[in-house]
């Protein structure tokens, strides 16, 4: 997917997300737990919505996105001081090897052509003992998209991948994740809430 489309949606992106505000509710409670004292990273951050959320509970927290009017949007805002937004590529990442406790990215896997770089790319920057955090929109079985997944069709928003909650399941598994939680949260566009280790 271009890049366009994300700098274009960045201002109004996190307004967009409001009719999704229980499946984010949700996510903000749950990575906070995981996150408590710990150091995280997060790709695609978009506006910085779930960094901003879960920082009170992390030691620091490195929020990235590709868009870098995503970045912008995300600094704007009045963020906590454990938070440092930066324009990354999920696919090739600055980090050292095992520097983070946590690798968060939410809504992003099924926009990324391969994938399977940005979940080697975590692997690498994860330590042993760390939790890769994947949300990720699910589509029904056969295939058949909602409205609302019509309408991001229509102003340019493409999946590249639009798996079902057990190919996406399996996605993961083939990539060599263990998952240890894995529930459907229901919304406009359901999303597979999913928790791995190594």
């Amino acid at each position: 997917m271009s890049i366009n489309i994300w700098d274009i949606f960045a201002p109004v992106y996190e307004f967009a997300m409001r009719s999704q505000k229980s499946i984010y509710d949700y996510m903000y409670e749950r990575i906070g737990e995981v996150a408590q004292g710990k150091d995280v990273l997060e790709l695609a951050t978009g506006p910085g919505m779930i960094a901003r959320h879960i920082a009170p509970h992390a030691n620091h927290v490195v929020a990235t996105d590709f868009a870098p009017k995503m970045i912008e949007t995300a600094r704007k805002a009045k963020n906590p001081e454990n938070v440092r937004f930066e324009v990354a590529d999920a696919t090739a990442l600055r980090f050292e090897d095992k520097s983070f406790d946590v690798v968060v990215i939410a809504n992003a896997l099924h926009i990324i052509p391969n994938p399977e770089k940005a979940l080697a790319e975590i692997r690498r920057v994860l330590k042993d003992d760390g939790v890769l955090i994947a949300p990720n929109f699910i589509f029904r079985e056969g295939g058949k998209r909602n409205l609302w997944q019509k309408f991001l069709s229509l102003v340019g928003v493409r999946f590249a991948h639009e798996w079902t909650e057990n190919e996406y399941r399996s996605f993961l598994k083939a990539n060599g994740w263990t998952i240890e939680m894995s529930i459907v949260l229901k919304g406009r566009i359901d999303l597979a809430y999913v928790e791995c280790r190594k």
